[in-house]
């Protein structure tokens, strides 16, 4: 018997496939389960309201917590652009979980994110789940390490075609706005992984011009002139690639001798002034900041991913949680089940469910981090070991 689960349903009766995933989910456990995690596809945010509720009884009296997704893996396959719904459950005996329910408030020219719980001497990690469009998931991540040092927080933002129409789910009720969680502490081993999917190309560089996220100077030259540079030296191929879309890795840790694949925080190439030289990314980089210019194919994603599980020192993993970029699946894949079936490798039989997600959370060098085209794993291992 196993203290870890997953299910999969499919069909147009979103409620009829919650009960099933959620009972395919709870059949192998050795015990009642203490946490469901449940994600559900679907045209009809009332509809994945009403599924939600469902599973939430048919699950009980363990705390259900989820959201709305356009797509939904478990049963060691990716489902996406379909009705269908995943869960997720585990037994974790000596655990404490600690639901939660995030809302914003204005106060005079800044917004204040209250709901969240004190921070525990015992806490492990968290799980976010965010509306993208009324809950500021950047900034409230980038700071979380600084109000909840130490608590690695794994999630992602909900799928939400316009605004109010996301489905945020916990301990029974269900949100269209801000974000739900829960803090697990206690005797629970787990640890996080978070695959960026690129692969560096060039050299590593010092930044020596920037204003915010605006990088006027590479190594002394203009940092249009020296992108343009490390474009016309590489092969057809990559600088095929880089036109698509290219990236910029900044260097997490500066006293690194090398820094390769996975040595960075990933962001996105934004714009780019030739008057100036300049070239505007998707993050705020300091003067002395080591950064190396990156591009991503399936390739790289698949590389990095096995790479990533085959260092994991969490032995054995007995379940896992995915959330994986909605980008990652069939946009970047042959097929919707690429990251489950890496997984299912490194991890043998865990019961692995989650969702496919409009950003992902994850830390990178031990700080959180909201990022895009990544694949962000929570996995457990045995009871008792941490």
């Amino acid at each position: 018997m196993a203290r870890f689960g997953d299910g999969l349903a499919l069909g147009p009766d979103l409620s009829s496939a919650a009960v099933s995933a959620v009972e395919q989910a709870l059949a192998p456990l050795s015990a009642a389960p203490d946490l469901v995690c449940v994600f559900i596809s679907g045209d009809d945010p009332e509809e994945i309201a009403a599924a939600a509720r469902r599973a939430a009884l048919a699950a009980a009296p363990a705390l259900v917590i989820g959201c709305s997704a356009s797509g939904v893996i478990g049963g060691g396959r990716g489902v996406e652009d379909a009705g269908a719904v995943s869960a997720w459950a585990a037994v974790l005996p000596g655990a404490r979980l600690e639901a939660f329910r995030l809302e914003t408030l204005k106060a005079e020219d800044k917004l204040i994110v209250v709901g969240m719980p004190e921070g525990q001497d015992d806490d492990v990690v968290g799980l976010l789940l965010a509306d993208p469009y009324s809950f500021p998931v950047d900034a409230f991540v980038e700071r979380s390490d600084d109000a909840l040092p130490g608590l690695a927080l794994v999630g992602g933002l909900a799928e939400a075609g316009e605004h109010g129409e996301a489905r945020l789910f916990v301990d029974g009720d269900v949100y269209e706005d801000g974000a739900v969680g829960v803090v697990i502490g206690g005797a629970v081993s787990a640890a996080t992984v978070v695959s960026q999917g690129a692969r560096p190309i060039g050299p590593d560089m010092v930044v020596t011009k920037a204003d915010e996220n605006v990088l006027y100077e590479l190594a002394g030259v203009p940092a249009l002139e020296k992108l343009e540079q490390i474009v016309l030296e590489l092969p057809e191929d990559e600088q095929e690639l880089a036109g698509r879309g290219l990236l910029i890795g900044v260097a997490m840790d500066e006293y690194a001798d090398e820094h390769e694949r996975g040595d960075f925080l990933v962001r996105g190439v934004v714009g780019a002034d030739t008057d100036s030289g300049a070239i505007a990314i998707g993050d705020v980089v300091d003067v002395g900041r080591t950064v190396r210019f990156q591009v991503r194919d399936a390739g790289a994603a698949e590389e990095e991913l096995t790479a990533l599980l085959e260092r994991f020192d969490l032995a054995p993993v007995e379940g896992a949680l995915l959330i994986s970029c909605n980008g990652r699946g069939q946009a970047m894949f042959p097929d919707s089940d690429h990251d489950a079936k890496v997984l299912d490798r490194a991890f043998g039989p865990a019961g692995v469910g989650g969702f496919f997600a409009a950003g992902e959370i994850g830390p990178v060098a031990g700080r959180n981090h909201v990022h895009g085209f990544t694949a962000s794993i929570l996995a457990f291992g045995r009871a008792g070991d941490r």
